[in-house]
C-alpha cells in the first residue's frame, strides 16, 4: 500500500517530546513566536546534544471537548510532518494550540508552521514580549 505513495509527499514523522520537564523547560526558556493557530515555544537541549529536533503538542480543555483537542493535535502533527519539520539540531519545540488551530485552512496551518520554525532563531529571547 504504501508503494503507491510517491517520494515528494511521504515525509518522515518528527522526534516526540513525551516527558514533562521536556515541555516545562521549552516553556522557562523564553524563546517563543506566536502564530494564530498556535504558539511555538523553544529550547535548546541540556549537555550540548545535537541530535535532530523534537516536537512537543500541548492542546488545553479550555479550547475545545477531547475531541477537538485530539483533532487539533492531529492536524498540528501532519501539517508539521508535510512541512519537513525543519527545525534547529539540537532542540526541543513545543506547539500550544490556540482555538483557531481546529478552524483555519490546512494550508496557512503549513504556512504559519513554516514561519514560526524559520523566525524562531537563538537570540531572539524576549523580542516578542509585550509592555518590556
Amino acid at each position: 500500500m504504501s508503494e503507491n505513495i510517491p517520494d515528494e509527499t511521504r515525509k518522515t514523522k518528527p522526534r516526540r517530546l513525551r516527558k514533562r520537564r521536556e515541555f516545562l523547560r521549552a516553556a522557562a526558556s523564553g524563546l517563543s513566536r506566536g502564530a494564530r493557530a498556535f504558539k511555538l515555544q523553544a529550547a535548546a537541549r541540556e549537555g550540548g546534544d545535537t541530535d535532530a529536533p523534537r516536537f512537543g503538542f500541548t492542546v488545553t480543555k479550555k479550547i475545545s471537548g477531547a475531541v477537538g483537542r485530539n483533532r487539533i493535535r492531529r492536524r498540528l502533527k501532519e501539517a508539521l510532518r508535510l512541512c519537513g519539520a525543519s527545525g534547529l539540531p539540537g532542540y526541543d519545540y513545543v506547539f500550544v494550540a490556540r482555538p483557531d488551530a481546529l478552524t483555519a485552512p490546512f494550508s496557512e496551518l503549513t504556512a504559519q508552521i513554516v514561519d514560526g520554525l524559520t523566525k524562531l532563531r537563538p537570540g531572539q529571547k524576549g523580542r516578542n514580549r509585550r509592555n518590556s
